[in-house]
């Protein structure tokens, strides 16, 4: 068990030496840090420990676990501001957080999940439960991670955001622009999530634009889908230069319904989706698709949309 202070740190987390799960547990009852102990370190777990909420979120910002185990009543801090503090910090809320808690009335329980939390487990723990839960959202988390990074790698401005607008994820390139435009700093980020959320209130649809002015440059956002737990993919614009279909439409000598259909290919659209988004039928689609592929010299989607994602992001 390693109980960790604003000094202190894992040695083989530091060193690079660690392959297999990190775990936080958060708990100021020395009996349940004992059981979940011996429990995660007989599953071949390593442990974190933190004794309240302002102590764990110093250890997941330095260490950042690949799970947190949460006690949700704590003294000073307790573990639904913790997870929400944790959930609005981008480079902490993708990692997945269990509730612990002898708390059974559903409205803790909703609390709990409203607050970030993936599951929700009753005091006392069963080491079997634990684990099992456990194995499910750390193997989702890592399907999840897999994905983002493949996105971080195409240099695509993607992000999500909550119905509050407040951002969970964004690509490296996201972050780069939003940076540029000052809307990271001082009430900059504020002013995004205001706007995103009331926009998202409306309820936009698919390829549907909300234009940010109130930043150093003119940016945009595009309504990209809706997806599990209430979050929202969205897609930044530099909205200085042209839209991405013109840019397609110009590099790579394509009709304007091709541009539109290959860059929503590059968006990872389905025909289907890219005749609703569109409205036209998806045989439509598919035949302007054909299109692209005759011009473009390249026989699948996945081809064209590597071409496509690299006329957009020239420097990616």
């Amino acid at each position: 068990m390693n109980i960790c202070d604003e000094t202190e740190r894992p040695l083989e987390k530091v060193a690079g030496n660690h392959t297999g799960d990190i775990v936080l547990v958060v708990d100021d009852s020395p009996d349940t840090l004992s059981l979940i102990n011996d429990t995660l370190e007989q599953a071949g777990v390593d442990v974190l420990v933190a004794l309240d909420g302002s102590q764990a979120l110093n250890i997941a910002r330095r260490l950042r676990p690949d799970m947190i185990l949460l006690d949700a009543v704590m003294p000073g801090l307790d573990g639904f501001d913790t997870c929400r503090l944790l959930k609005a910090d981008p480079e902490l809320a993708s990692i997945p957080v269990i509730f612990m808690t002898g708390l059974t009335e559903s409205a803790n329980i909703v609390r709990g999940l409203e607050s970030g939390g993936v599951d929700y487990l009753t005091k006392p723990i069963q080491p079997d439960e634990l684990l099992a839960r456990m194995r499910v959202h750390l193997n989702n988390a890592r399907l999840t991670s897999s994905a983002h990074q493949a996105l971080d790698s195409t240099g695509q401005f993607l992000f999500t955001v909550d119905i509050a607008g407040r951002m969970h994820w964004a690509t490296p390139q996201t972050y780069a622009l939003l940076s540029s435009a000052g809307a990271l700093e001082g009430g900059g980020q504020a002013r995004l999530s205001s706007e995103l959320q009331l926009w998202l209130s409306r309820e936009p649809g698919a390829g549907n634009r909300l234009k940010l002015e109130a930043f150093h440059k003119p940016l945009a956002v595009v309504f990209i889908e809706r997806r599990d737990g209430g979050r929202v993919l969205l897609r930044l614009v530099d909205d200085g230069g042209p839209a991405g279909e013109d840019i397609l439409r110009d590099k790579l000598s394509l009709t304007r319904r091709e541009s539109e259909v290959l860059f929503w290919i590059a968006n990872g659209k389905t025909n289907r989706e890219i005749g609703e988004i569109l409205d036209v039928s998806p045989r439509t689609v598919n035949k302007h698709l054909e299109g692209v592929f005759s011009k473009l010299g390249v026989e699948n989607r996945t081809a064209a949309a590597g071409i496509a994602i690299r006329a957009l992001n020239p420097e990616s």
